[in-house]
């Protein structure tokens, strides 16, 4: 079948909107359930230029949220979301970082993208990309508080200053509720929606 999947929201846009979602490129630091579905939902919207990084491989715990599927347990993320998104559309420029995002290295993972976002699992790593990027002109959206599960409509997106924004409810961790497939999935696309705003109104 001979299907060129740029041309799906060609509908959809205007196209001074195609041309700014194809050229801008987005840096998503995680790909867990977070950073997985973020990156699927922002191909799906038209997307095609990614700086992915995640030092893990899927796990069988990952995939009641995740991305990924059966047969790709034991293998590294990054290189399995690169097959799953390319299986949607194979005309991505997909750069991928299988490490762990550390002070000395975030620049070089980072590049040139125009807007990035955060979908780490841990405080520790959620506070070193935010501390460097409230310093960073380029859009920011992070992720505070979205474990467990029922009343939905407390993930919220807010703007916390300037380019920055922070979805979820800044509570409910880990710690004490497991992470559910419709809360991070409704956290995930409400990054990709900020995305998806921020290049489409610059």
């Amino acid at each position: 079948m001979n299907f060129d999947f740029n041309s799906v929201n060609d509908t959809f846009y205007r196209p001074e909107q195609i041309a700014k979602i194809k050229a801008a490129t987005v840096a998503i630091t995680g790909a867990g359930g977070l950073g997985s579905n973020c990156a699927m939902i922002l191909v799906r919207a038209g997307f095609v230029k990614f700086r992915l990084v995640d030092f893990d491989v899927v796990s069988a715990s990952n995939l009641n949220r995740q991305f990924y599927r059966p047969d790709q347990i034991g293998k590294v993320k990054v290189e399995m979301l690169k097959d799953n998104l390319l299986a949607i559309n194979p005309n991505l420029e997909l750069t991928i970082f299988n490490e762990r995002v550390t002070p000395e290295n975030i620049n070089a993972i980072l590049g040139d993208a125009d807007v990035v976002v955060e979908a780490f699992d841990t405080p520790e790593a959620k506070a070193m990309i935010s501390q460097k990027m409230f310093a960073d002109p380029r859009p920011f959206v992070c992720v505070s508080g979205i474990a467990g599960y029922n009343n939905s409509d407390r993930i919220r997106t807010r703007e916390l200053r300037g380019n920055n924004w922070i979805v979820g409810d800044g509570e409910s961790g880990v710690d004490k509720n497991p992470p559910l497939a419709p809360s991070v999935l409704i956290a995930a696309a409400k990054e990709a929606d900020v995305v998806l705003s921020v290049i489409l109104d610059r």
